[in-house]
């Protein structure tokens, strides 16, 4: 709940629209109480075949004689004191003193409100039939204001909900985008999407109902208790022992719903990664034949999900016949009361006092439709909570990312660096993953500015760590990482990522238009020099010749028209338009064909220059294109030297050059 809470008080910015919730809701609920109340003049008078001015001259007169009749008791009662016999006689005598008094009171207020009232009765009809219209007049008035309240109270609450779901859904994304790669990793991009999509849909629906039925349906069970309670007060109390257990039913199943919805949104996550991983490796899963695989996978976790949706929907469905079936023992238990009072004539149940006066036949059934008037609120609200515990469970996962601390950070008192660097260094680092053995130990590596280096070794040597530390998507557990003798955890991050430009192995593209891929992280970029880089990196010609609108052309979701070599060259040209000071390649010609890895070779022999470049590489094509080659085994730096140093000296890197040539040749 406590998280619920955290999310309310982002939809509390917007005190207005609240606050208009709340008016709108009021003025339903009045109305609301205004139109069951119309049953009692209907009753009262009309059905008794009175007029309204006639039917107020009645009641005066009988308030009058039952003033005079409660006058002369209490003179009686007077000479009864003063001839009682003893104390416990006096004090019996007071207590029907007091009590007649009490009446009498009662009985002046009533006549002082129809003495008010005389007047404005005397310009009403006096006919039944015209009161009967009057009132059927005023109840559809009434009922169409009502609806008019009702809409833009609908309509507020619904503003209050999706504008916090967008604040929500802005906050989660952002978080997501500042979570280090490794937390990243651990929630999953499906569990992530699950967070976005589903449960801020199910805060959606709490917040929904919370502004809307929890505060309009309350509003209107209070005025029909208030009228009840206007009615006779102390019958009311005699009902609501049924309250308690009510409620006690209601927290039981809410507990339930809780866990019960929880458990549906994490089996919901699973299905979404199992979609993910099935849609995205669409071309294995086809190549492999295992199509039936995929499908008994996703059938499981369907199955899964609607076994745990069914449980939750057993606890919620409980929630209505529940509160039903307590309301209509709550409602027959004063049907009793009300009855036996009325069909007897009585004041008094069970030794206890109920009312001044006998009740009225219109009184009684006045209370019976207040007493019904609460149901539908309360039906309303049965389904309240269930939404609530979903919404409270969304709300604990969703905050669960929120909470998450962020490992890397800037720095609280940045340090900047002016003009283009000198020396990049990582000094005696020491980098392992979480729950994963040392992966960098100890390694140191200067780079000058303007040099090329390219970083070799085996799988899992730590190459691309090494590249993650320079870029801080991580930062080592001991050592620095320096430019200009600047540890980088000190620069702002995009002061630090501006200097850089990444090529991956993976070449991502997004579903926009080539122009703007090119343009992507470079955003005041014209579009001439758009395309001045799509030039440099080999990319205009077949942006130009065989993509059908050029540089408009809207690439699909993975880009899966284009081949790797042009989806490389499109990420040169994105690295070239950037201008950066730091070109990394990672593993970025490992998996083109031999044209494409040549018109890269050569963007990358005049884009190097007067750049630093640092390139994981294992092709020699691209090797000769650094001034040193890094070795790196087991995390320590094992070697460093040229191309033809490392040949001569080194057997890993013979090696790996050798068997790379062996491959070319076969």
């Amino acid at each position: 709940m406590r998280n619920f809470c955290r999310i309310l008080r982002i939809s509390f910015k917007q005190r207005l629209a609240i606050a208009g919730v709340v008016l709108s809701s009021a003025f339903v609920a009045l109305l609301w109480g205004l139109n069951i109340g119309t049953l009692y003049p209907m009753i009262e008078i009309v059905f008794e075949g009175e007029g309204v001015s006639s039917y107020v001259a009645k009641e005066q007169e009988k308030l009058d004689v039952q003033i005079t009749q409660i006058d002369a008791d209490l003179e009686q009662l007077a000479q009864q004191r003063e001839a009682a016999a003893n104390d416990d006689q006096r004090q019996q005598i007071d207590n029907q003193i007091l009590w007649q008094n009490s009446k009498r009171e009662l009985e002046l207020r009533k006549a002082d409100a129809l003495a008010w009232a005389r007047p404005w009765a005397d310009k009403m009809p006096d006919s039944p039939f015209q009161v009967l219209v009057m009132l059927i007049v005023v109840l559809m008035i009434g009922t169409a204001i009502k609806l008019i309240a009702l809409t833009a109270n609908l309509m507020l609450v619904q503003e209050i909900s999706e504008r916090t779901c967008m604040d929500v859904r802005n906050m989660l994304f952002r978080q997501s985008l500042r979570l280090d790669l490794d937390s990243f990793g651990d929630n999953g991009s499906s569990s992530l999407t699950a967070r976005l999509t589903n449960d801020v849909g199910n805060i959606a629906t709490g917040i929904n109902v919370l502004f809307g039925r929890t505060i309009r349906e309350p509003m209107k069970m209070i005025v029909c208790v208030v009228g009840a309670a206007i009615v006779c007060w102390r019958l009311l109390l005699l009902v609501m022992v049924v309250a308690p257990l009510m409620a006690w039913v209601i927290s039981v199943l809410s507990k339930s719903i809780r866990r019960a919805s929880r458990r549906v949104m994490e089996e919901m996550t699973q299905m979404y990664s199992v979609l993910n991983e099935a849609f995205a490796g669409i071309k294995v899963v086809k190549a492999y034949n295992t199509q039936g695989f995929e499908r008994a996978r996703f059938s499981r976790s369907a199955q899964l999900c609607y076994s745990k949706s069914m449980k939750a929907s057993w606890y919620h469905s409980l929630t209505r016949p529940a509160t039903e079936l307590l309301g209509m023992a709550m409602i027959s238990l004063a049907i009793i009361a009300g009855g036996y009072l009325v069909l007897n004539q009585k004041t008094h149940l069970l030794g206890i006092r109920m009312t001044y006066t006998e009740l009225g036949f219109a009184e009684v059934l006045l209370f019976f439709a207040f007493l019904i008037g609460t149901t539908d609120p309360a039906r309303k609200l049965t389904d309240v909570w269930s939404v609530l515990q979903r919404g409270i469970a969304a709300a604990d996962r969703i905050f669960e990312i929120l909470d998450q601390p962020i490992r890397v950070v800037d720095p609280a008192e940045p340090k900047s660096l002016t003009g283009r660097h000198q020396r990049i260094a990582f000094n005696d680092i020491q980098f392992s993953y979480p729950s994963g053995p040392m992966t960098l130990n100890g390694l140191n590596l200067e780079i000058k500015q303007g040099e090329t280096i390219a970083i070799v070794g085996p799988n899992g040597s730590g190459k691309s760590t090494l590249i993650n530390l320079l870029c801080r998507f991580y930062d080592p557990q001991s050592g620095s990482v320096t430019i200009d003798d600047v540890p980088i955890n000190e620069i702002r991050l995009r002061d630090l990522r501006r200097r850089i430009g990444l090529v991956t192995q993976r070449t991502f593209l997004f579903e926009d238009t080539i122009l703007n891929n090119i343009r992507y992280g470079t955003p005041g970029a014209s579009e001439e020099q758009a395309i001045q880089a799509a030039k440099r990196a080999h990319a205009d010609e077949f942006i130009t010749s065989k993509m059908p609108d050029g540089y408009q052309t809207l690439l699909g979701c993975g880009s899966m028209h284009l081949s790797g070599g042009q989806m490389q060259r499109l990420a040169l040209a994105r690295a070239i338009l950037r201008d950066p000071e730091i070109l990394i390649l990672d593993e970025a010609t490992s998996q083109i064909d031999l044209e494409s890895e040549a018109l890269i070779h050569d963007v990358l022999s005049d884009f190097l220059k007067d750049r630093t470049g640092i390139m994981i590489t294992h092709r020699p094509t691209t090797l000769e294109l650094a001034d040193r080659v890094a070795i790196i085994e087991q995390g320590e730096l094992s070697d460093v030297g040229t191309h033809h140093q490392l040949l001569g000296r080194n057997d890993f890197y013979s090696s790996l050059v050798g068997n790379d040539f062996s491959s070319k040749a076969a």
